[in-house]
């Protein structure tokens, strides 16, 4: 990695649940260790570009202090892995797609979110969309798991 402030971008399939849960998660530890990064999320597909977190994963954020309303869903490209030092998925679907799209010259470091958390490395990120608030809450959990392992990585 070079001596560029490190750039993450979390990535699930839409792009309204678990990546902006990682995104909001990973600003609020990085601000709390007072580490400056450039966070972002995107999906691997474009239903729901240009619109906001769902409302409950926006509920469950709110609840532990972090504030991600203002995010929009977007689409991952091939031109990410030059701009992102890290690209993250959330699950490994996700990451195949990511693999797939990722270019010979992306320099970005590729990886699934809780590699970054010990045990849980190869696992994916529980996806609560078709489930209720419990579900959110599991997610908010493992992203903030996830979080604070990869402040680690990047800080050591």
């Amino acid at each position: 990695m070079s001596a560029e402030k490190p750039a993450i971008l979390f990535v699930c399939l839409g792009n309204i649940c678990r990546s902006p849960l990682a995104e909001g998660a990973m600003r609020h530890v990085a601000a709390r260790a007072g580490v400056a990064l450039r966070v972002d999320s995107a999906g691997t597909g474009d239903w729901h570009v240009g619109e906001p977190p769902d409302r409950r994963a926006q509920a469950v954020a709110a609840r532990h202090g972090v504030d991600i309303s203002d995010l929009r869903g977007r689409q991952v490209t091939a031109l990410d892995f030059r701009y992102f030092t890290h690209v993250v998925a959330l699950d490994r679907r996700n990451l195949a797609d990511l693999e797939a799209i990722r270019p010979k010259d992306g320099g970005a470091r590729l990886s699934l979110l809780l590699d970054h958390v010990p045990g849980r490395e190869g696992q994916a990120v529980a996806d609560p969309y078709y489930g209720d608030t419990a579900g959110f809450e599991v997610t908010w959990a493992e992203v903030m798991a996830g979080a604070e392992g990869l402040l680690r990585l990047i800080r050591a």
